[in-house]
């Protein structure tokens, strides 16, 4: 009976556990991928996938931007709080971790990548923007800033993704809006300094123009005649001078989409190394992890074994369609800068955290190697079984937020006070690759917002 009860436990995980995430919720991304807001909305309050408790967090993250993009602020921020919340009161359900290690991670409650923690304060303070409430957006940015301190204790690399350097120009763009130049000011320094020290070498991603600009204006408006000297001459902007503005619009693209996490594996051979050491190993990578064995009869176990499959999640990108964009007015041409490149901070992410991916996994095989070989002692076919069984439903956590944008760009763009006719021009690689016109109604001395979201994406050969 018992032997039964495991066959059909496993053959149910097995089902569950032969596609990635992104597959299994393919209705919802399908959607939301060809721009069906409304009906990816539906599909996601009906997809069984979001439905299970154990992806709590994703629900509630995929709600808060879908709702955001519909304009519906304050109910997408409802969503964005419960998503913070989690991330605050999270505890680690032990019998589901254990679990895990006989099946796969998917049946644990995903807890999220750091990233993810992160980007949802992003959006409140966006969809506060929107509704003129400053205040309240600068709230989640300080929120935001101590939710990365928080996560960037949790590495030594001294290469690791510790400041935000989008989050402190963000600040800035606030204070700035709000009449707050001392403190704009402060926040603008802060973000050039993490530009050029953490994001150039980690990402590629050099301090925008529009940055150097905000951090100039800020520093004479202040009255900080050293320091407006001190960084024209660091830009080479000598000849800098403030314009002043009747109104402004702070225009953000968010460009494409985010990478999906899918799964990568390869085989590990055993190999013993003195009384109660064995060595995984693969000469391909090469990889060499140690794992201890106390108990000796586990250990001859593990012993006959030569060869298994270990599975690891990686992300795959999903490249952008549009490779540039800018906003024209009256016929002056404002290009759209890079700000935060969320795809390489996935990517990053995920690096950080691959030795505990790897201890993790490869502790898992070994258990389930460990729980075949008694079994095999029993009863040899139910052990191989049991074997084939575990090989097949071996299997990387594919989970992770699959709507976020691959980049966030930015634009400052002067209005004059009341109607303001926009035209915002999308590239790829062959030219324009599309138009779409606005129109802003400004007041004198009003920081207007406004966002796009640009779906299209290359195609990804895993897909």
């Amino acid at each position: 009976m018992l032997k039964k009860t495991l066959i059909i436990g496993f053959t149910m995980v097995l089902f569950s556990a032969c596609a990635s995430f992104y597959e299994v919720s393919y209705d919802f991304n399908r959607e939301f991928e060809q721009g069906n807001i409304d009906h990816a909305l539906e599909q996601l309050q009906n997809d069984k996938q979001y439905a299970k408790t154990n992806t709590k967090f994703l629900y509630f993250l995929n709600n808060g931007l879908l709702l955001s993009m519909k304009g519906q602020y304050e109910e997408s921020n409802k969503f964005f709080e419960k998503a913070y919340l989690f991330g605050e009161d999270f505890k680690v359900n032990y019998a589901a971790e254990v679990a895990s290690y006989f099946t796969n991670p998917m049946i644990t409650v995903y807890r999220g990548e750091d990233h993810e923690h992160l980007l949802p304060l992003y959006y409140k303070a966006l969809n506060f923007l929107k509704l003129s409430q400053y205040a309240e957006a600068l709230v989640e940015c300080k929120r935001l800033n101590i939710r990365l301190q928080q996560l960037s204790d949790k590495y030594k690399s001294p290469n690791r993704f510790q400041r935000d350097a989008f989050i402190h120009n963000l600040m800035g763009i606030i204070y700035q809006a709000s009449g707050d130049w001392n403190n704009a000011f402060i926040a603008y320094r802060n973000a050039y300094e993490i530009y050029e020290e953490d994001y150039a070498p980690l990402f590629g991603v050099n301090t925008p123009d529009q940055l150097k600009k905000d951090l100039l204006v800020s520093a004479w408006q202040t009255g900080f005649s050293e320091e407006l000297n001190f960084y024209k001459g660091k830009f080479g902007w000598n000849d800098f001078e403030v314009v002043p503005t009747e109104a402004e619009l702070v225009f953000f693209w968010h460009n494409g989409l985010g990478p999906v996490k899918d799964e990568w594996s390869f085989n590990f051979v055993i190999n013993r190394s003195g009384d109660n050491l064995f060595v995984f190993s693969n000469e391909n990578m090469p990889v060499t992890f140690p794992f201890s064995v106390d108990d000796r009869d586990e250990k001859n176990d593990l012993s006959d074994l030569e060869a298994f499959r270990v599975a690891f999640p990686k992300y795959v990108e999903r490249p952008v369609y549009f490779i540039s964009a800018s906003i024209e007015v009256n016929e002056v041409e404002y290009p759209i800068e890079l700000a935060e490149d969320i795809n390489k901070i996935a990517f990053k992410s995920l690096q950080e955290r691959m030795t505990l991916e790897f201890s993790k996994s490869l502790l898992r095989a070994a258990l389930k190697k460990a729980t075949e070989h008694a079994a095999r002692k029993e009863d040899k076919g139910f052990g191989a079984l049991l074997g084939a069984v575990n090989a097949m439903t071996e299997k990387a956590d594919t989970r992770n937020w699959q709507t976020l944008p691959h980049s966030i760009s930015y634009a400052r763009v002067p209005m004059k006070e009341g109607t303001n006719e926009t035209t915002f021009v999308l590239r790829t690689h062959d030219g324009v690759g599309g138009r779409h016109s606005f129109s802003y109604e400004a007041k004198k001395g009003q920081t207007l917002f406004h966002t796009f979201s640009s779906l299209e994406s290359m195609p990804v050969a895993r897909y």
